[in-house]
């Protein structure tokens, strides 16, 4: 899979790329979150591989020598997505053109994003035509600017997650919901060590605040797996027909020990994949250290703190439904 890198980077020094001097990395984006913007560490590009801080430009060569890139954020932080926008341009300053999926746009919405998008249709717009805040995700706004600098370029976006109907039934039945030759297709099948197991299942409990012990989340670990193995198989797709494939997700879901690159990895070895974690600093913590391992992510970028709402606060008398009958 380097060949395609090798032979975009052989395009780039013959014709430079449409929109940017040969090899310029773009300008990084003005930071928008409004908390913590003078902590430290904002600004910081941690390799936790290599223990040191990295430039936009040494960062910028390692997604444009990757075949799948993974970007992984939190959702209601306008930063993370100006940040992913940006390795978007970056990759195509590098004379990189590859497919961009997001978990956000199910595959049943396939469809609609491309006739939308073949009758010509914006990146303002998108998000109405594909019903975007009735489905639940925050403010279309601030993903736009993913979507603008695709469009830029040129360059295809997918759908890439199950649909919600598909996820209800796979929470009820497990993968049995999936039929027996996809669960193979997709390395659903391939068992999973036990601590691997009990890691997601504690992840998903601390997640709903410890309302139920982990166990009682093995529904929500079965969809969490089988979400990750269908944003795999887009992004293995795409790569049929694109110089590269870019996810746009939930940090959950671009971790490398048990996320979808853990599916590209089981199901094409030879595929080479980097995984970037964007990350919220904390007041008081300014060793990037003490961040913890973020799942293997190979990059960790900080950013300031969309807000300091505390979701077991925000969502308790949601969360209290979920409580086990004692």
């Amino acid at each position: 899979m380097r060949l395609c890198a090798l032979l975009a980077a052989l395009a780039l020094l013959a014709f430079g790329s449409p929109t940017s001097p040969a090899g310029a990395v773009p300008p990084l984006p003005d930071l928008q979150s409004p908390l913590l913007r003078d902590h430290p560490l904002v600004g910081t590009i941690w390799d936790p591989d290599a223990g040191r801080a990295l430039t936009p430009e040494q960062v910028a060569q390692r997604l444009a020598e990757a075949d799948v890139v993974l970007l992984g954020e939190r959702h209601d932080n306008a930063d993370h997505h100006l940040l992913q926008a940006w390795a978007v341009s970056a990759l195509a300053a590098a004379g990189r053109r590859p497919a961009v999926a997001f978990e956000m746009i199910p595959r049943d919405r396939a469809d609609a994003l491309a006739s939308y998008l073949a009758a010509g249709g914006t990146a303002e717009g998108l998000g109405e035509a594909l019903e975007w805040t009735e489905r639940g995700w925050p403010d279309w706004a601030i993903y736009r600017p993913i979507a603008e600098a695709a469009l830029a370029e040129g360059l295809v976006m997918l759908a890439s997650d199950l649909p919600e109907a598909k996820r209800r039934q796979i929470s009820e039945r497990g993968a049995d919901a999936l039929p027996d030759g996809l669960r193979t297709d997709w390395a659903l099948a391939q068992p999973w060590p036990e601590e691997m197991t009990q890691s997601l299942l504690l992840e998903l409990s601390r997640a709903h605040c410890d309302v139920a012990p982990p166990e009682a989340f093995a529904g929500s670990a079965e969809v969490q797996r089988a979400r990750d193995a269908a944003m795999a198989d887009s992004l293995l797709h795409a790569l049929q027909g694109a110089d590269g494939a870019v996810l746009i997700a939930g940090a959950g879901h671009t971790r490398p020990d048990r996320g979808v690159p853990w599916f590209l990895a089981a199901r094409a070895p030879e595929v080479d994949s980097i995984s970037v974690a964007f990350r919220e600093v904390e007041a008081g913590r300014t060793d990037p250290t003490a961040y913890g391992d973020q799942g293997g992510h190979h990059v960790i970028w900080f950013t300031p703190r969309h807000d300091d709402v505390d979701p077991c606060e925000a969502f308790a008398e949601q969360l209290e439904r979920l409580r086990p009958a004692e």
